[in-house]
């Protein structure tokens, strides 16, 4: 449904990325950042299912600059090569990128980001540090307490696992406590990915409330 697109950074940078327009005039823009499996198969239906929705969608490829074009599966072999990519995370230069997509698309309308695992911080990071934003959904972001302290500027809001193993719920109250102006859900039983039908932790109670309450959200705050 998509093309594969290339982008360029504020450093000069080239980056590739995943690109879904949708058939007729874009109603806004959404960015969508991968988890760390790269732009792949969950990503791409997840720009494909947003696109059908009216928006212009676009995922860029964050891991370009470590190895281009990086994608897998959910294996444990596969997870374990992808852990790599975050053993130590340049978070600058994955704004940079990041900001490359929200200009590629900012000509629309209104930008929207939107982004799972690692993306879920990015775009929580995004929200704070980026321009062109409009709005800002995070999913099960591991690094989001870390980055508590910065303000969005943005109307934001984030979704986490009852049961996620890599963030304990401590870490949502600190969140919660310290950004009261969030938007915090978090979905009883739910694993780390539970958004992911590709993944064994996947949630269909739980990815059924979060997407369409994400929709809304971003469309609310997308003025579409």
């Amino acid at each position: 449904m998509g093309q594969y697109i290339r982008l360029t950074a504020s450093d000069g940078f080239k980056l590739g990325g995943y690109r879904v327009d949708p058939p007729r005039q874009p109603k806004a823009a959404i960015v969508v950042i991968q988890e760390i499996f790269g732009v792949n198969h969950h990503i791409r239906a997840v720009c494909d299912r947003l696109a059908s929705e009216g928006y212009a969608v676009i995922a860029p490829s964050i891991f370009d600059r470590m190895q281009p074009d990086f994608q897998c599966g959910y294996s444990p072999n596969e997870i374990a090569t992808a852990r790599k990519f975050i053993a130590n995370p340049d978070w600058d230069a994955m704004l940079r990128d990041t900001k490359a997509a929200i200009d590629a698309v900012k000509d629309i309308g209104p930008v929207g980001i939107i982004g799972f695992c690692l993306g879920g911080s990015i775009a929580y990071a995004a929200a704070t540090k980026l321009s062109g934003l409009s709005a800002a959904v995070g999913y099960y972001g591991g690094a989001v307490v870390r980055f508590a302290d910065d303000k969005p500027s943005v109307p934001t809001q984030l979704h986490f696992g009852e049961k996620d193993a890599g963030i304990p719920l401590g870490d949502v109250e600190t969140i919660r406590a310290k950004r009261p102006d969030v938007e915090i859900h978090v979905y009883p039983g739910a694993q780390h990915g539970f958004h992911c039908d590709e993944r064994a932790s996947y949630d269909k109670a739980s990815a059924d409330i979060a997407w369409p309450r994400s929709l809304a959200f971003l469309a609310r705050h997308l003025g579409k």
